[in-house]
């Protein structure tokens, strides 16, 4: 394998000269940078990148642990994380849990031996055991959270006003006349799990409408819970006129309960749904829905994550907001219910 010096003896250059072409650290006259990769090119050199961030303490790759990859809600999240990385020359190494605690403390564990500068988190499910991330800020790793944020831990994050979203989705459901409103909920042991349903019980409560605790149901975010709370739901006698979900996984399982159980959307019952899947303007009826910046998140996660790499925004945990727009489609818009028979 060609060394270093053997590239500035072919180039007829420093090694300095090289090592500059190399990591773009100080720039080169193109003819000089031109002889250097050629030699390269012709003797098949390649950096020692490992060597190299050992001794500057940086090796330009972050950590990136989503819950589900499978989501579109996650895969748009990656995406705009891994375009804010490349754009300032990081590498992005992204992991799956499967919304398993065990597997984020394993892919923690790997990413802070392989030194990564700085980890993009999505939290999994659990109680309220949060070492491993206390743990790896302690090491002096910068960690920026998205889309959930664990509590009593000090952490920037980039979210979404969840709580003010859901209202506004569940107030259009009540304008519409509805007045059986059901939930279906991802755990609540997430934080944006219970920031919809706190969403959803104000609205109910704004509008002078009980909170009926059988037409909440919690599931996992997953599209097995939204078909089997959703038919298990519709199939009660006393049953919702309308079904708010809290995600759009779920949404899909309970549109297959709905065909299964024979009932028509929006007709007999209504959905609205907490996130704009790309299937929401292709499956009928096209789905209302509370559309998130997804790839926004992800993007501003990762410029977050570079400025505190370079020692930026002080020591105050910094937290992103950003905006959603509600999209009223034709789920939600069938005849408005009549109050006489809407029922309480």
């Amino acid at each position: 394998m060609a060394t270093v010096k053997e590239v500035a003896k072919r180039a007829g250059v420093s090694v300095g000269t090289v090592s500059n072409v190399v990591t773009g650290a100080t720039p080169v006259s193109p003819k000089r940078r031109e002889r250097v990769l050629a030699a390269i090119r012709e003797l098949g050199y390649q950096p020692n990148h490992i060597a190299r961030s050992l001794k500057l303490r940086h090796t330009q790759m972050l950590g990136m642990i989503v819950s589900d990859i499978t989501n579109p809600f996650f895969s748009h999240l990656v995406r705009g994380a891994e375009d804010a990385a490349l754009k300032h020359n990081y590498l992005l190494l992204t992991f799956n849990t499967d919304d398993r605690i065990e597997r984020e403390k394993q892919a923690l564990a790997v990413l802070r031996q392989r030194r990564v500068d700085g980890i993009l988190l999505v939290v999994a499910p659990q109680s309220d055991d949060y070492s491993h991330i206390s743990e790896t800020l302690e090491m002096g790793i910068p960690v920026v959270c998205l889309d959930r944020v664990p509590p009593k831990i000090q952490v920037d994050s980039v979210t979404v006003d969840n709580v003010r979203a859901a209202r506004d989705c569940v107030r259009h459901l009540i304008e519409r006349g509805h007045r059986k409103i059901g939930i279906i909920t991802g755990s609540t042991t997430l934080q944006t799990a219970r920031e919809r349903l706190q969403g959803y019980k104000k609205a109910l409560t704004g509008a002078q409408i009980p909170i009926r605790q059988e037409f909440i149901r919690e599931g996992t975010f997953r599209t097995s819970s939204g078909y089997e709370l959703g038919k298990e739901l519709l199939s009660e006698r006393d049953r919702p006129t309308a079904l708010f979900c809290s995600n759009g996984m779920m949404a899909l399982g309970v549109l297959k309960a709905i065909e299964e159980l024979g009932l028509r959307c929006p007709e007999e019952i209504a959905v609205a749904v907490f996130d704009d899947l790309p299937l929401a303007e292709i499956v009928r009826p096209h789905l209302t829905s509370v559309a998130q910046p997804a790839y926004l998140v992800g993007y501003k996660g990762a410029e977050l994550l570079v400025q505190r790499i370079a020692g930026g925004k002080g020591k105050k945990p910094v937290r992103l907001l950003l905006p959603t727009e509600l999209k009223i489609r034709e789920s939600t818009l069938g005849n408005k219910i009549k109050d006489s028979h809407a029922g309480a």
